[in-house]
């Protein structure tokens, strides 16, 4: 008598919406990176992604447990559905880990009083007193910075960082004189191909130059800390650019004594 061993639905289904929602899920973010989709069209793909890949891990836990009892085959199936899952609910975790942990705001900025102007069509509104706050607790080194250095010479280095960064020029304002105001507006691209403008404003003084950071999202009210970082991480990189600087110049020799002095 031959025994007939069955392989489990639940399993096939679970591999099959597995395979299914890893490509919907990646596919897109290269697509949203090159432009070729809106912003709005990549989170609804996104959201169906998610949708089928929490089908296909509710198909591959159900799939093991059957399996288990029943003794049918699948196993391999429900594996690789499982795995697929994971890979595409894994990303989605930590997205939802930085939402709780970083203040829901998508634009920040080391100014509050005089925030550095932007360029793209973007609404913005000015910040309460609480998202002040929360971006201050959460970004303590996003603050002004004030250098003993001329302002073309800053305004040159902030130059080179954003260049070397990669992010896009949109327009670009050098100071002329020392004590003039000069001003860099690029776009740069996140991982999952967001959009943010980054405005940085160098103003000459009697004391060198100050430097004002702002960095906006392009795509909604959440920016899940991206632009924080970024003010963070450009200013720490002026920072060592700027200590390099001043470590290369060599002191001016001390004068020396007159003569029968």
């Amino acid at each position: 008598m031959r025994i007939l061993i069955r392989t489990s639905k639940w399993a096939i289904w679970a591999r099959r919406c597995g395979s299914l929602a890893l490509p919907l899920a990646v596919i897109p973010v290269f697509m949203h990176r090159e432009r070729l989709i809106t912003s709005v069209d990549f989170h609804i793909i996104e959201v169906i992604a998610m949708g089928v890949a929490a089908l296909a891990l509710f198909l591959a836990v159900g799939a093991f447990a059957r399996l288990w009892v029943t003794g049918d085959q699948g196993w391999s199936k429900a594996t690789i559905g499982l795995f697929f899952s994971l890979l595409c609910l894994g990303p989605l975790a930590f997205i939802l880990a930085l939402a709780l942990r970083y203040p829901p705001v998508s634009d920040v900025t080391t100014d509050f009083t005089r925030p550095p102007g932007l360029v793209s069509q973007v609404q913005t509104r000015p910040w309460i007193p609480e998202e002040r706050q929360a971006i201050e607790i959460a970004f303590p080194n996003a603050r002004t910075r004030t250098y003993p250095i001329e302002a073309p010479q800053i305004y040159a280095l902030a130059a080179q960082l954003v260049d070397a960064w990669g992010w896009e020029p949109r327009a670009r304002r050098e100071p002329q004189t020392p004590l003039a105001e000069g001003q860099i507006n690029a776009v740069a691209t996140t991982l999952l191909g967001w959009r943010d403008e980054v405005a940085i404003r160098i103003t000459g003084d009697a004391r060198g130059s100050v430097v004002a950071m702002r960095s906006t999202a392009l795509h909604g009210i959440h920016d899940l800390g991206e632009n924080g970082r970024r003010i963070e991480d450009f200013l720490a990189a002026l920072d060592n650019q700027i200590t390099l600087m001043m470590r290369d110049v060599p002191l001016a020799p001390a004068p020396e004594p007159a003569a029968g002095g």
